[in-house]
């Protein structure tokens, strides 16, 4: 099979993951909170973002590796951390932390996923970034960041824009539950989607095994009373403040749309400011993360380092979010659609489709570098 004329877009392989787990994991790796009038909202602003297209530049052969944090990755793109990945395909964080490091992009570990950092961050090697849902006792706070940093995990995403749950209807339609509860429904759903089936016995049902480890695991309940959820606290400046002493690497703040804050943040010592509005699962009025980001690059000046997030799904929208003043991008539906679609072929497809995109618009926009795309924008 042509991946490149079956699956050209992330589009595809999203209808392709669609047909292949089962619902419950659908609903909750698609959707949004609300009517989803934010994730509409994020699209119709990435795609406003247009360019001027350039002619007669020559060959354009773009430089993709990029520096960033004290690291040079292989593009300037890689892979957030998505809580409960291993719900979308069995082995997932396994698939993706293993590509990372063959890829030389970023991998974040999220608190809720359902592998142990022990056992991911070897794999990731040094491309491995942890994820923090910071839990309310300090103990088990301490314990979290001595277990990543233990694993290998080089920098610490501090998530600031889960303060309480969202209601995401399409998740409490489908009634996912961790673990899932053996209903009718359930098992119908497992039975006719027999690789995911199969996959999940091999590797085990999937729990949120870190957050278990710290509380009792004897009940089953909805996901949105699940372990991660239970031991979640609602971290406030102080807690940033002790986490910068505790975390002897870099520290990146994730969620972040309001300049104000940000500015805040660059006064309190973090390394990076992560721009997102959670690709539209927890606050529905909010702008779209693209509208923000020029405006936190002006509040924070030219050399904080800004990450981007939030509907990213083409290469074309990697494009947008550097030239408004991200330095690096992150993608995490797109992914685990990727393997959810493919299972281990699906990352180096989908890197494929958006390094060919980038590099196709580049040559449309006549230039050869990053920087230059600013002067592209309409």
């Amino acid at each position: 099979m042509d991946l490149d004329l079956t699956y050209p877009a992330v589009s595809d392989l999203r209808l392709r993951a669609r047909r292949r787990i089962p619902h419950f994991a659908f609903e909750y790796l698609d959707s949004s909170t609300g009517e989803e009038l934010q994730a509409r909202r994020n699209r119709d602003a990435l795609d406003a973002v247009l360019f001027m297209p350039d002619i007669l530049k020559g060959p354009i052969e773009p430089e993709f590796e990029t520096p960033f944090m004290g690291q040079t990755y292989g593009r300037p793109f890689g892979i957030s951390p998505v809580g409960m990945a291993g719900v979308m395909w069995p082995g997932a964080e396994r698939y993706l932390a293993s590509f990372a490091h063959q890829a030389r992009i970023p991998y974040g570990l999220s608190t809720v996923a359902t592998r142990l950092p022990e056992e991911i961050g070897p794999i990731a090697g040094d491309m491995g970034w942890f994820q923090l849902y910071c839990p309310s006792d300090p103990e088990i706070r301490r314990d979290m960041l001595r277990r990543a940093r233990d694993a290998g995990f080089s920098k610490l995403i501090l998530t600031v824009d889960v303060p309480d749950d969202s209601r995401r209807e399409r998740q409490r339609r489908a009634k996912l539950t961790l673990p899932p509860k053996i209903t009718p429904r359930v098992i119908w759903e497992v039975l006719t989607h027999p690789q995911w089936a199969i996959g999940t016995l091999k590797v085990g049902s999937p729990r949120l095994r870190l957050p278990e480890s710290y509380v009792d695991t004897t009940q089953a309940r909805s996901s949105l009373a699940h372990a991660g959820h239970i031991i979640r606290g609602a971290p406030d400046w102080d807690t940033l403040a002790a986490l910068r002493d505790e975390w002897q690497g870099d520290l990146v703040v994730k969620g972040v749309m309001c300049p104000k804050a940000a500015k805040k943040l660059v006064t309190a010592g973090v390394d990076a400011i992560w721009v997102s509005n959670h690709t539209a699962r927890q606050f529905e009025p909010g702008p779209a993360s693209i509208d923000a980001l020029p405006i936190i690059r002006q509040a924070v000046g030219p050399d904080m380092p800004l990450i981007f997030d939030s509907g990213v799904a083409s290469g074309m929208d990697v494009l947008r979010a550097l030239a408004l003043g991200a330095d690096f991008v992150m993608l995490g539906r797109a992914w685990h659609y990727a393997v959810a679609a493919l299972g281990q072929k699906g990352p180096a497809h989908l890197m494929h489709i958006l390094t060919d995109d980038m590099k196709l618009n580049m040559a449309q926009l006549g230039v050869q570098h990053f920087d230059e795309l600013a002067n592209r924008l309409v």
